[in-house]
């Protein structure tokens, strides 16, 4: 499952189905940086949302993740990011504007995102998908706290690891991202940034394709199709 970066780009297609769950992993600088790329391509509802954000650090995050999940839902249907919508619904409450994103009208993609700390990412793909990036350096804890949201047996398994708090963290990355997924039986790919310095896991039912950021840019940039 997965490999590394394929900077190939599909012919364009609104309507074509994905046949491989698109992951890609950014550093929020990153994505913010690009030409094209900022506020205006959000939803009024996203806009919304941002007001209530007062770290500007988080705030960044936040917008950077939902820029990075626009371009790869651009990459998948062909459509420039300001023509992407996305929405979401709270399983629990079932309002909207919180809880699982989702495509309206794809009823069987997935879509997930992630941020912290300075990275982000996002991922696409049929049926439920889920990603997590932590900091490679973070490490989730106390026990206490692990040994009511972790499976027993994986927990006593990465705690006896030569190097506990990698490990530990690498479990953590993964149970999120099954979470987020809202399935525990489907096949992960994790792997860890170099750098960037992040541990980033994909949980979702098809094979995974990390991309690069630039991979996941319309191959006409972004100016004319956000200026339209």
């Amino acid at each position: 499952m997965g490999g590394p970066p394929d900077d190939a780009r599909p012919a364009p297609g609104a309507d074509r189905t994905p046949r491989e769950t698109v992951a890609v992993l950014a550093a929020t600088a990153e994505v913010l940086a690009r030409p094209g790329l900022g506020e205006h391509l959000l939803a009024p509802w996203e806009r919304r949302r941002l007001t209530r954000i007062r770290t500007p650090r988080r705030r960044d995050d936040v917008v950077a993740a939902r820029l990075l999940l626009r371009l790869c839902l651009a990459r998948v249907t062909g459509l420039p990011p300001r023509s992407v919508a996305l929405a979401q619904r709270c399983d629990a409450c079932g309002r909207h504007g919180h809880g699982r994103p989702h495509v309206p009208g794809r009823p069987g993609w997935g879509v997930s995102l992630s941020h912290t700390d300075g990275l982000v990412a996002a991922a696409v793909g049929p049926g439920p998908v889920g990603v997590d990036v932590e900091p490679a350096a973070r490490r989730p804890g106390p026990p206490r706290v692990l040994a009511r949201l972790l499976p027993e047996t994986e927990l006593r398994a990465a705690a006896t690891a030569d190097d506990p708090g990698p490990a530990l963290l690498r479990l953590w990355v993964r149970r999120e991202a099954l979470f987020k997924a809202g399935r525990d039986d489907l096949p992960l790919l994790e792997w860890t940034d170099g750098h960037r310095a992040a541990v980033v896991a994909v949980a979702g039912t098809f094979p995974v394709a990390v991309l690069s950021l630039s991979a996941v840019l319309p191959p006409a940039g972004l100016h004319s199709a956000s200026s339209r």
